[in-house]
């Protein structure tokens, strides 16, 4: 099992300003709760009472008809213009092209899904090219997939997901809450090269990807291979998915 997600914010490769201000490593669950001693049972009762009511409309996102609120969001077949990645793309070179629409997406009454892909140009390592033109080369692939639930809460779910050890065959190396976004939000950690922003909001579920890739292309002539270069350093970049994935969550609720 996964153990409690920690939270992210603390400086390293990638941070920036505007992406980590207000995070507090120190910060628990609990904290900012008010300690109240002496108060009468009947009253205690009729604040727990509606504190609990509180949580369910508020954080829970859920109306009085039981359904998820979509605070406002909208998930059609044209929102992967959502995903335009900009610090993302500052820091890996614009995209080759415009972001591809996967084939399963979901239109249906309880649920609208779509995702969607984008690949980054192709990097060549030519520090590790040979003379008959052989050589590695690297990319980045970066996902988007958004849900919106119109019958059902999907924070239990999306509770549950956080403890997986293992997601579509790769290994889960460790969870990481983020504060301050959405109504919950965390960033996932794999061990292929690989990272996930989980975050929900309301009815609203969003997963933002980044991946690495190497390749070795072999040239005309029968050289060695030469080793693979050392893996990317995937959690460089974990400032710069945070800050697109607040894009992408303003402009799912704009579009």
């Amino acid at each position: 099992m996964i153990s409690e997600p920690e939270l992210v914010g603390e400086d390293g490769p990638g941070s920036s300003p505007d992406v980590v201000s207000g995070f507090d490593a120190e910060q628990g669950p609990a904290a900012g709760r008010r300690r109240w001693h002496g108060a009468l049972w009947g009253l205690a009762g009729a604040l727990t009472a509606s504190a609990v009511w509180a949580a369910a409309v508020f954080g829970y996102g859920i109306g009085g008809d039981g359904k998820p609120d979509s605070r406002g969001y909208r998930v059609e077949s044209d929102s992967c213009a959502a995903m335009e990645l900009e610090e993302l793309a500052r820091v890996l070179g614009k995209p080759d092209s415009e972001p591809a629409t996967e084939l399963d997406g979901i239109e249906h009454p309880a649920l609208h899904r779509i995702r969607c892909t984008v690949d980054f140009k192709e990097l060549d390592l030519w520090e590790r090219r040979g003379e008959d033109g052989s050589g590695w080369t690297m990319g980045y692939q970066a996902s988007l997939t958004a849900e919106l639930h119109k019958e059902t809460d999907p924070r239990p779910e999306f509770e549950a997901s956080s403890t997986l050890t293992e997601i579509e065959g790769s290994g889960v190396e460790r969870v990481e809450r983020v504060p301050d976004l959405g109504d919950r939000a965390y960033l996932v950690i794999m061990d292929d090269n690989s990272m996930r922003l989980n975050v929900v909001e309301g009815g609203a579920v969003m997963k933002l990807a980044l991946s690495a890739w190497m390749s070795y292309n072999e040239g005309d002539g029968a050289e060695e291979m030469p080793d693979a270069p050392e893996e990317p350093e995937m959690l460089a970049y974990q400032g710069h998915l945070i800050s697109d994935m607040r894009d992408v969550m303003k402009a799912l609720r704009t579009g």
